[in-house]
């Protein structure tokens, strides 16, 4: 990636008279180096090209090519949604794959923009890495290459190293349509497939995490056996794992780099085990039965991984943040969602490919600033002081991305309860009290958050949660890029001070212990009134 994004020789340069024919058919110079508003412009104006066609095929998908199940188009709040949702790299479904989509969809619409978002996410990323060197100038590369190399150089090449080993392993890559079987007991069942192959790698390499099916890697045609779910372990977690050792390689910091690998490693641990020993305990309600749960809390877990392999995933997904399940979030325990929420609102501990680097930016930014007026230093961060302005700036995003959710959390409770019939006759809940609330309150974190990821028991598709929660998606998605670009912009604009005895040294342990505690500060405890609300009121309801 250092290679690619830095322009030296590597193993893909044959593509390059491939891109550079692309450049001339577009009539785009990529040696043109963009300020942060230019970037910016062209990273925002091709998210309108995609936008429109996207929601056109959905509509009329059922008049389309490859549409062998015979699905119907969708409808327009729905098809909005959908499209926002894999625009902004959050795959939130609110319809189901086999039944919602067509094959034209899931190629064209679908994969087609798990691809192009993954590849602005890592664009972005990249630009802010490379305002960070203390070159002189306000350019910080050219979007269009960035977005282009991303695609060709990383993307594509590794997506179909790992489709051709799904496919050996039995993953379904076809073009014929349901399979109609007869049952044991005589019943006849259409059993959907299609081109699942050419979608799965780049929903996990690209932090995207959009299923083909609606029971995402649950499914046996998204993940046929035990050494396809380690593949899936692996490249969730590959390339967001690389691109911090990229920021190293590419600033010549490794020892900055290896400071926030260990922060992220130590954030994702500390998701990681409470969601794990809380399943693995079992429900204290069915064991209160005379129940054995020696295998855990098996209710909603996929059975041929059991309840650990289950709660790693879980919270590996909602940290990265591709939101790809192997479970049912529903049914985890509430301490259990306590831990999923605080990963998402956090989108750090690795994060998204690109815009999790981002996130870690404002929290670095931030930290940099306190951490330096303790000591009475003046606010240094890569050789460039920072201001009023890049404080400002990372202040806003930190709270925008705190205050989104919550705000239209109350607005779902406030609907659900002020509603003019029965609240029942919604359709939203299936569980009420604190886990209804926890439902809705998961489905706005995790939709600001990029993750898509939902609890089962809310009946989503409808036009008050398709609106909001694409609302929700594009704030989450575009207002850290934008702030991100921002503070690089006005940092790039100072003069280089090099570092000094008085410099705040951010690569050590130390800056690293300081730099978790105010991401929980500025996050975890941000939403404690709302987890007390919600799931840690269950988890005592549990107790009695």
């Amino acid at each position: 990636m250092k290679k690619v994004y830095h322009g030296d020789k590597s193993l893909l340069d044959f593509l390059a008279p491939i891109e550079n024919r692309l450049f001339r058919l577009c009539k785009i110079d990529p040696e043109k180096a963009m300020d942060w508003k230019q970037y910016l412009l062209a990273l925002l104006t091709i998210q309108l090209v995609w936008m429109l066609p996207a929601f056109i095929v959905l509509i009329l998908q059922g008049k389309l090519m490859l549409n062998l199940a015979h699905v119907g188009g969708m409808e327009w709040s729905l098809a909005l949604n959908s499209v926002v949702s894999f625009l902004t790299s959050t795959n939130l479904q609110h319809y189901a794959g086999e039944t919602g989509a067509s094959y034209f969809s899931q190629i064209a619409v679908f994969t087609f923009l798990q691809f192009v978002s993954a590849a602005t996410s890592l664009a972005a990323g990249v630009a802010i890495v490379r305002g960070l060197t203390k070159d002189a100038g306000t350019g910080i590369g050219n979007f269009f290459e960035d977005f282009l190399k991303s695609l060709t150089r990383v993307l594509l090449p590794l997506s179909i190293i790992v489709a051709i080993l799904f496919m050996v392993k039995g993953m379904p890559m076809t073009f014929h349509g349901p399979h109609q079987i007869i049952t044991l007991q005589g019943d006849t069942v259409n059993v959907a497939k299609g081109p699942v192959a050419a979608m799965i790698p780049i929903k996990e390499l690209g932090s995207n995490g959009g299923g083909f099916f609606a029971a995402n890697d649950a499914h046996p045609f998204e993940n046929p056996d035990f050494s396809t779910f380690v593949l899936h372990f692996i490249i969730v977690l590959l390339l967001p794992m690389a691109f911090v050792f990229f920021i190293g390689y590419y600033l010549h910091q490794q020892k900055f780099a290896w400071m926030l690998f260990g922060v992220m490693t130590a954030g994702l641990l500390m998701l990681s085990i409470p969601i794990v020993k809380q399943e693995a305990g079992g429900n204290p309600k069915i064991a209160a039965m005379g129940i054995s749960q020696k295998a855990g809390n098996m209710e909603g877990k996929e059975i041929r991984f059991g309840v650990n392999y289950s709660s790693f995933y879980c919270a590996e997904n909602v940290a990265i943040p591709a939101g790809t399940v192997a479970s049912v979030h529903d049914s985890y325990m509430p301490l259990s969602a306590t831990a999923m929420l605080a990963g998402m609102q956090v989108d750090a501990f690795f994060g998204g490919l690109g815009t999790g680097w981002i996130n870690m930016l404002i929290y670095l930014i931030i930290a940099v600033f306190v951490a330096t007026l303790m000591i009475g230093r003046t606010p240094e961060f890569f050789g460039k002081k920072i201001g009023v302005r890049e404080m400002q700036a990372a202040l806003i995003v930190n709270v925008i991305q705190i205050f989104v959710p919550v705000a239209l959390a109350a607005i779902a409770c406030f609907v659900y309860v002020n509603h003019s019939g029965s609240p029942d006759s919604l359709g939203w809940l299936s569980n009420k009290g604190p886990h209804g609330f926890t439902t809705m309150l998961y489905e706005y974190v995790s939709s600001v958050a990029g993750n898509g990821s939902n609890f089962g028991g809310l009946g989503n598709n409808t036009v008050f949660w398709n609106l909001t929660t694409s609302f929700g998606m594009l704030t989450g998605r575009f207002v850290p890029i934008i702030g991100g670009l921002v503070i690089i912009g006005l940092m790039r604009s100072k003069q280089y001070i090099p570092a000094s005895l008085g410099t705040l040294k951010t690569d050590s342990a130390t800056f690293g212990v300081f730099l978790f505690c105010m991401i929980l500060v500025l996050t975890v405890l941000s939403l404690f009134v709302m987890f007390m609300i919600g799931p840690i009121t269950e988890y005592f309801s549990l107790k009695l």
